[in-house]
């Protein structure tokens, strides 16, 4: 579990702003961070990365304290068990997939957690080829992977695949969730992506103006929640886009546009106009007329 409370002072497009975020997050959980831009997603991480100091407050993580202002106590960043993937995948350009990898383990660590990675994240093809040979999507698993290397209690992700096609952001989000099962990391990622925060979060954190204003599951936070658990989204359909293989639905939900990918051959019918409701299917957002 990570328990914070955190103030910062900030600078703003619209000048200075103070941070002041509290919130408790329990293991196993995906946390979504969803807001303007400038509303300070980002220096949340930052400061749990330990990559930026809190004016006041605490950080800790189980029976860790990694930041406390009154005790004078700021964990050294490379002592918090964190993993950190920005858009910039930051490779060694010298080293091959698997040599990045070996850097990032700790010095006495269990090397076979790097062909466990390689098996999960499908790199076996990769291994020794080297970053400039990759294409995008192939340089974000690989610096999926290495972050994942020192098994963190936390894995901090700021938009790290909003640069990537809706194809290669799907297939990472799977990755991403069936690390997840297995290794149980407390995920907190920056998303302005709704498909994405529907398909992985289990908690939303709306922050605007450095204060948190809503915490809440997906379905509570942007529609409607059903008996069940789940969530209900009502929203207008703008258009599909197909290709050979794939449909994407673009829907307008309140002043989001979301693209949602959808079944070609049951959704034949739908047309620009219509009036819908995205509904999860097993972590798998659905669209059905309204």
């Amino acid at each position: 579990m990570i328990e914070f409370s955190l103030t910062k002072k900030l600078n703003s497009p619209d000048g200075s702003m103070m941070l002041q975020v509290t919130g408790k997050i329990e293991k196993g959980k995906v946390i979504a961070l969803y807001g303007p831009s400038g509303a300070g997603k980002t220096s949340v991480l930052r400061m749990i990365a330990g990559l930026m100091r809190p004016d006041e407050g605490f950080i800790a993580v189980d029976d860790q304290t990694w930041f406390d202002g009154n005790k004078k106590v700021n964990m050294l960043p490379q002592r918090r068990k964190v993993g950190f993937i920005w858009q910039d995948f930051a490779l060694f350009p010298n080293m091959t997939v698997r040599e990045n990898l070996k850097f990032a383990l700790k010095k006495g660590e269990d090397a076979g957690i790097i062909d466990e990675l390689i098996e999960i994240i499908a790199l076996n093809q990769l291994s020794d080829k080297k970053p400039q040979s990759l294409s995008g999507g192939q340089k974000q698993r690989v610096a999926l992977a290495r972050a994942l290397v020192q098994k963190p209690d936390i894995l901090l992700l700021d938009e790290p695949l909003s640069a990537l096609d809706l194809q290669m952001r799907t297939k990472l989000q799977d990755h991403l969730l069936r690390i997840h099962a297995q290794f149980k990391t407390i995920i907190i990622m920056v998303s302005h992506d709704l498909t994405e925060i529907l398909k992985m979060a289990h908690q939303v954190m709306v922050l605007d103006q450095g204060k948190i204003i809503k915490f809440d599951s997906p379905g509570t936070v942007f529609g409607n929640k059903i008996s069940d658990g789940s969530y209900r989204l009502e929203g207008t359909l703008l258009r599909i886009e197909n290709d050979a293989s794939n449909s994407i639905a673009h829907i307008l939900i309140g002043d989001n546009i979301i693209r949602l990918p959808i079944n070609k051959e049951k959704n034949l019918d739908f047309k620009p106009g219509d009036k819908i409701e995205i509904q999860d299917e097993q972590t798998n957002p659905v669209m059905v007329r309204k």
